[in-house]
């Protein structure tokens, strides 16, 4: 143990044991070499950092090669640098190779920039939702329907990538479908996995359009492995179903200018189907607050006659007391301002929905 401390001791404090330096420098190619070898350690992380990384290495290590083949005429110098420059060159092949694996088509990728990656969706569970599509951008011309009324099956679920599609009903129109919405998320939310239906509107492509369309069983099997994926479908076809809520709530409005919105209570009442018997039933109560307002004054003056028979008769001058059915009657001042707009208004709620937007509608 003594001997062995002597031995480094010497080592560390009576310099080299090199008998002499050599008087010529190494060649270029062993500087070049370590200035390669230098530049690849200051390479960054990430993908392309590994890329920089790498790419530096596997130079300089073929630098070493050439310097001790050369120069330096030592086997083992050749061997290490070798192996090392080998395994550069291999790690480089599997990130080229992971490069082009994760890469995705143009119509695909600009979805994921859209879409998904301001949700900081992982791209694995991109890769799974593209893959159940099968990874094709279907087309429809102009004019073309995507769905017809009462005709088409709810058998898929759609994304518009490009153009414009207009939805309509009953030969009305409703409203637009933009880039990047889903063409058919009412009726995909509106059934069950086990249930079947048909469309209730009619979807016509107004331009050259593009979508993607995710068959439903294979979705449904996507979504009930995947919670993740389920939770984003969630997310994405509630916030698309309000999206198109709100845009016919602006096709809402009665003929007097009134217009609705879809959150108030007031609306229920207009379009709900028991308008029409609640309108009935406020008739009946004002006809029943008006009665008792005027009949008990019969059978008070008819005693009063008997007893009081020289009652003298109420002054012309008194003014009328306003009765309870009056002041229930009149409509609001903000919002009724004439006779006209009472009866549209009435005509609205007996019909027991508001119109519609009309059919010609600007173009956008």
């Amino acid at each position: 143990m003594s001997a062995n401390s002597s031995t480094v001791g010497q080592l560390l404090w009576q310099g080299p044991v090199c008998t002499g330096w050599k008087q010529d420098l190494e060649g270029a190619v062993y500087h070049l070499a370590n200035c390669f070898l230098l530049l690849g350690f200051m390479g960054g992380s990430g993908m392309y950092g590994c890329f920089y990384l790498f790419g530096f290495l596997g130079t300089g290590y073929l630098c070493c090669v050439l310097w001790g083949w050369f120069n330096a005429c030592g086997l083992d110098i050749v061997l290490w640098s070798f192996l090392l420059a080998t395994a550069c060159l291999l790690q480089l092949a599997h990130l080229v190779y992971r490069l082009r694996e994760d890469t995705l088509p143009e119509e695909f990728d600009l979805l994921y920039k859209t879409l998904c990656l301001p949700l900081q969706v992982p791209l694995q569970a991109y890769k799974e939702i593209v893959h159940c599509c099968e990874e094709q951008v279907l087309t429809l011309a102009t004019d073309q329907t995507y769905a017809v009324e009462g005709e088409t099956p709810i058998n898929r679920l759609s994304l518009l990538l490009s153009g414009r599609v207009r939805v309509s009903q009953d030969g009305q129109f409703l409203h637009y479908i933009f880039p990047y919405q889903f063409m058919d998320s009412p009726e995909w939310e509106s059934l069950q996995p086990s249930e079947e239906g048909v469309f209730q509107v009619t979807l016509t492509a107004e331009t050259a359009c593009s979508y993607i369309s995710w068959p439903r069983k294979s979705l449904y099997i996507l979504l009930d492995k995947e919670r993740y994926i389920s939770r984003l479908f969630t997310a994405l076809l509630g916030y698309d179903i309000s999206e198109k809520l709100y845009t016919l709530n602006d096709k809402l409005f009665a003929k007097f200018g009134l217009r609705f919105d879809i959150r108030l209570p007031s609306l229920y009442h207009v379009l709900g189907p028991a308008a029409s018997d609640a309108g009935l039933e406020s008739e009946k109560e004002d006809e029943e607050v008006h009665e008792p307002a005027v009949s008990p004054p019969r059978a008070i003056s008819t005693s009063v006659q008997q007893t009081l028979p020289c009652s003298p008769p109420p002054a012309a001058t008194d003014p009328p007391v306003p009765s309870s059915w009056a002041r229930m009657s009149q409509p609001d001042s903000g919002i009724l301002a004439s006779r006209t707009p009472l009866q549209s208004y009435s005509q609205v709620t007996s019909m027991g929905r508001a119109p519609l937007a009309p059919i010609h509608t600007p173009e956008l």
